[in-house]
């Protein structure tokens, strides 16, 4: 069974204590928050007010995702907020091998996303540091895009990555997955898939998470 990440950023924000409940009494293994600055990213979401709200109510671990500038500098501020994974861009990060050190040493899991147009090799100094990559399969800032079909080679090229490393990190996939895509991508070798329109536009979300975990 792939893990499934519900992403919250697709969620009715004026029933939002409804839709977390729905992720708590599903399979999901994870609640996953986009946090988006207008700057690394031409959007802007939405900030601690709501991380900390969905924290109170979540049972699902918090995979925080910063599409921010200088993710380093809020740390404390996400762990403090209730995150249990906190999800840097390398794109963003000047100095990734210190903030990586710094969420371990917060006490978070740390992650690090790539847009479409980076190398997954780009990662192979830092790859055994880390308890996640997650691949953007859809440039970062809007949800509702089309999977990147490329995704598919460079998820087999971070598997290879990952087992010449060493390293134990899980591969998740963001942007763009329904039940095609999503069974594409696990086939390849990701473990986790994040979906937002897939699950929080269907009639039954519940449903839809099953279905997605079970591809």
């Amino acid at each position: 069974m792939i893990q499934i990440a519900p992403s919250l950023l697709a969620a009715d924000f004026a029933n939002l204590g409804q839709q977390i409940q729905i992720v708590n009494d599903s399979v999901a293994s994870m609640l996953h928050l986009d946090v988006m600055d207008g700057v690394f990213v031409p959007n802007i979401s939405f900030g601690f007010p709501v991380i900390k709200a969905a924290a109170r109510l979540s049972t699902k671990p918090l995979d925080v995702h910063l599409m921010v500038v200088e993710p380093e500098k809020w740390i404390d501020r996400v762990k403090d907020a209730g995150a249990s994974i906190m999800n840097i861009h390398f794109e963003a990060c000047r100095h990734l091998h210190r903030a990586v050190e710094a969420i371990h040493h917060a006490g978070m899991l740390p992650a690090v996303t790539l847009n479409p147009s980076t190398p997954v090799e780009m990662l192979r100094d830092i790859v055994a540091d880390l308890h996640m990559v997650l691949l953007m399969s859809v440039d970062p800032g809007f949800g509702g895009q089309e999977f990147i079909p490329n995704t598919l080679n460079r998820i087999a090229r971070l598997k290879e990555l990952i087992a010449a490393t060493g390293s134990r990190a899980l591969i998740e996939v963001d942007g763009g997955i329904n039940d095609t895509t999503g069974r594409q991508a696990a086939s390849a070798g990701a473990d986790i898939l994040v979906a937002g329109s897939k699950v929080f536009h269907t009639p039954d979300p519940r449903e839809a998470i099953g279905r997605l975990a079970n591809l």
